[in-house]
């Protein structure tokens, strides 16, 4: 019998988000016999205690007895049980300053580290996160900017809404005015995106009439990394030489910022590749884009405007492309931004109940088929307080004194 906890969320601010919902654990359960949950107990989380004691589950303010902790975000250091195993998204695989602590308590209490981010196929492609509803969050908070910016309509947060379903009947209340509007990237967060713009009815168009014809309508264009990036030496490229060589590449993405009024980011940006606009870009007369929903939210990355994450509070600022300095989201001349790093907390009783799906599937079975998939050794980032073999470029980051607080 393996023993586990579903633990309490810590972080500030709070996350209602949970790895299993109450009915989820009943169908894992029944499916998986040698497997019991401990709850511990939790006020903030979108299924409340009770839900999971009708379920037939046992909720305490002590999971200590337990052998795999499940989590969604970082546990506080404090909070961490020594010698234990536990999943959640540490946000240290980049090396991420501020999460250099965490990993060095981990590996001094002895804990097997399970990020979620690095739950993979051989081929490195992500089994299991909350990118789809990153996307649908984001791009309907670049809506939600759009009417309150130019008073146009003014839909409710997605936070006080019951659910997506509840957050795309408040899209049936509005009509678009005729925009072009650009999405990067075609993985979850993506596709994310793009259930939003096909429920609002937008047409979606091909990247050379995108460029060329004008529209008395708002459409939509879908590019990838070959579309915004070109070769150095004008040969042609492709996505294994780009992901390779990233290095021979330069951004080709001014052409869409010439015709383009609203731009959503959902795309995934790799170390060394090029910027997708620079400040002095975005300074340009004919840089049209005025309100960008990056939902990337690379900090002093590919996109100049995102200056900074905002939050779920106050989700928009706008951003001076004359001074690269951050004023009110509605003042002319502006670019509105939106850039909140945790979109899918938003949405937390849909993206929960997703989640645990794929947790389900691609996770939950490798405890009892001896990981014949090797999700788990892939998974696995410490073992016997040391990093893994997979995870051994950490090792001077562990080592080395924090310089900054940057987010990475």
């Amino acid at each position: 019998m393996i023993k586990f906890a579903i633990i309490k969320e810590r972080k500030t601010p709070p996350d209602r988000r949970v790895v299993f919902s109450h009915e989820k654990l009943k169908e894992v359960v029944q499916k998986f016999t040698e497997a019991s949950f401990k709850i511990e107990s939790s006020a903030i989380r979108v299924f409340t205690d009770d839900e999971y004691r009708e379920a037939g589950f046992e909720v305490s303010e002590d999971v200590s007895n337990c052998d795999v902790m499940l989590g969604v975000k970082e546990v506080p250091i404090p909070d961490l049980i020594p010698n234990k195993k536990y999943f959640f998204f540490s946000h240290t695989i980049k090396k991420q300053p501020y999460n250099q602590d965490l990993l060095r308590a981990i590996l001094k209490n002895n804990i097997e580290l399970y990020d979620h981010e690095v739950i993979v196929k051989e081929n490195g492609h992500r089994l299991i996160g909350f990118g789809r509803y990153a996307g649908l969050v984001g791009a309907y908070n670049g809506f939600r900017a759009l009417g309150l910016r130019d008073g146009l309509f003014d839909l409710s947060k997605a936070e006080n809404l019951a659910d997506l379903k509840s957050m795309l009947a408040e899209l049936d209340k509005i009509e678009i005015p005729p925009r072009k509007i650009l999405l990067s990237g075609s993985g979850k967060v993506g596709l994310g995106a793009k259930e939003i713009l096909d429920h609002l009815k937008i047409k979606q168009v091909d990247v050379s009439n995108y460029l060329n014809i004008e529209y008395n309508e708002s459409v939509y264009c879908i590019i990838d990394v070959m579309d915004y990036n070109k070769r150095l030496d004008g040969g042609k490229g492709s996505i294994r030489d780009f992901y390779n060589h990233p290095e021979k590449y330069a951004s080709n993405f001014k052409r869409f910022a010439h015709v383009t009024n609203m731009y959503i980011a959902g795309h995934f940006y790799g170390d060394g590749a090029p910027k997708f606009f620079t400040r002095e870009d975005a300074a340009s007369p004919d840089f049209k884009i005025d309100l960008i929903a990056d939902i990337s939210c690379d900090i002093n990355g590919p996109i100049a405007s995102t200056i900074r994450p905002s939050t779920i509070a106050y989700p928009f600022y706008g951003y001076d492309p004359q001074t690269g300095g951050e004023v009110d989201f509605r003042q002319k001349g502006a670019i509105t931004v939106m850039a909140v790093d945790n979109l899918p907390c938003e949405l937390p009783k849909d993206a929960s109940e997703g989640f645990g799906e794929m947790f389900l599937k691609q996770v939950i079975p490798a405890f009892f088929n001896g990981d014949k998939n090797g999700i788990l050794k892939r998974a696995k980032m410490t073992e016997n307080g040391k990093l893994t073999a997979r995870f051994q470029y950490l090792q001077d980051f562990v080592n080395d004194i924090p310089k900054t607080n940057e987010y990475v």
